[in-house]
């Protein structure tokens, strides 16, 4: 299996024609760029979210051009530090035009499936998933699909999944 780099998934999102959907399902995220910000939100010191820029400056562009950015977060309660920090930090990628909702773990109907083995996924305008590898907590690459049996099951989970969940100005942690 070939993986493909965050920069190369970030230039799939980038050329959706109308919508990408990120399911995130995990409790904490070990992404390297945010690992300063994060210990320094944790001991309560000023952050420097200038990480963010890239992604926020993305989704502006997209959002201005009409196309839709969207996730839905599946958390945990109660939370653990970094779904709290990710609850803070939200607010900069609404304000950048991100759709985000939230869905409490215990919540999700047993009836629904979720393929992938519990890993986190973008899919992009219905035709294309791309499917974060895990490795010691960080993100290895991400594995693009494009099967359509494979796609048509991600949509119907993800339509689910945005019903159920909440919408961020509403979740309360």
């Amino acid at each position: 299996m070939e993986l493909i780099t965050g920069v190369e998934r970030n230039r799939l999102i980038e050329a959706c024609e109308h919508d990408s959907f990120h399911l995130e399902l995990r409790d904490d995220y070990s992404v390297p760029d945010e690992d300063g910000p994060f210990e320094s939100w944790l001991r309560n010191e000023p952050v420097d979210y200038a990480f963010m820029e890239p992604w926020t400056q993305m989704v502006k562009r997209l959002a201005g051009e009409g196309r839709a950015v969207r996730r839905v977060r599946i958390v945990s309660h109660p939370h653990t530090p970094y779904i709290q920090w990710e609850h803070r930090t939200t607010l900069r990628n609404l304000e950048a035009g991100e759709d985000i909702r939230w869905l409490p773990r215990h919540t999700v109907p047993g009836d629904l499936i979720f393929p992938f083995d519990g890993k986190d996924w973008w899919l992009i305008d219905d035709r294309l998933l791309a499917v974060g590898h895990i490795d010691a907590g960080r993100v290895t690459g991400h594995e693009v699909i494009d099967d359509p049996k494979v796609i048509a099951e991600a949509v119907s989970l993800r339509d689910a999944l945005w019903a159920l969940a909440i919408p961020h100005g509403e979740y309360r942690p």
